[in-house]
């Protein structure tokens, strides 16, 4: 990042910092909540539609990335928007199988859509990894399903997927599981909110890793 892009992303912060007002999450939650802010330029993620954490949500993120799993996403959007600097310095590996043969085929064989199938796909790379799903309510339900049946076990679900069919439904049903998730209420979400949260996760952690190295 340029010396002058850390001016404007500074700033955008004070002014989200200014505008947002009092609010009752934890430190480390607020740093996640404004870059989804930052990136989306929509306040409703802290009010309306507010972005909502597992307790164990955070500290889950980071143990998946000291093992060094797999982020699986719903969407090709998603994953072209996680940080591909910090996701390589975790050795960590994205991988989104909706444009993957198979599923485009068996989405007009079995009348499911691609995204989530493309969760089922992915199922054997889920355990201990993180799963991200920002575009597809279907997509969602699928991997709750696949949790609930106990066939994955994933260390974190950020499940913000956006629409007027189904988004409000299947993030309330995220909420029931217990598995440390990040998710939020109401019609909106999307895939620059999902990505602009992981990003966030990421540097947390490397910052903190870089900050252990230096004591």
């Amino acid at each position: 990042m340029s010396p002058h892009s850390f001016d404007i992303e500074r700033q955008s912060f004070d002014i989200i910092e200014s505008e947002i007002g009092k609010h009752d999450y934890t430190q480390d939650q607020w740093v996640i909540v404004r870059r989804v802010i930052h990136a989306t330029a929509d306040f409703d993620f802290a009010k309306e539609c507010k972005i909502t954490f597992h307790g164990k949500a955070i500290e889950s993120a980071f143990l998946a990335f000291s093992k060094e799993s797999y982020v699986v996403t719903d969407v090709e959007m998603v994953l072209h928007g996680i940080n591909k600097k910090s996701l390589s310095s975790l050795n960590m590996t994205g991988i989104c199988y909706i444009n993957d043969p198979e599923c485009i085929e068996n989405s007009k064989k079995l009348d499911k859509t691609r995204s989530e199938l493309a969760i089922q796909k992915a199922a054997d790379k889920i355990n201990n990894g993180i799963v991200i799903v920002g575009n597809a309510p279907t997509a969602l339900y699928q991997l709750i399903s696949l949790i609930n049946e106990n066939k994955i076990s994933p260390l974190l679900v950020i499940g913000i997927p956006v629409g007027f069919v189904s988004a409000v439904e299947s993030k309330l049903e995220l909420s029931k599981l217990n598995v440390p998730y990040i998710t939020n209420s109401g019609r909106k979400g999307g895939s620059s909110a999902a990505s602009s949260i992981i990003n966030a996760l990421m540097l947390m952690y490397i910052t903190q890793q870089k900050n252990k190295n230096r004591k």
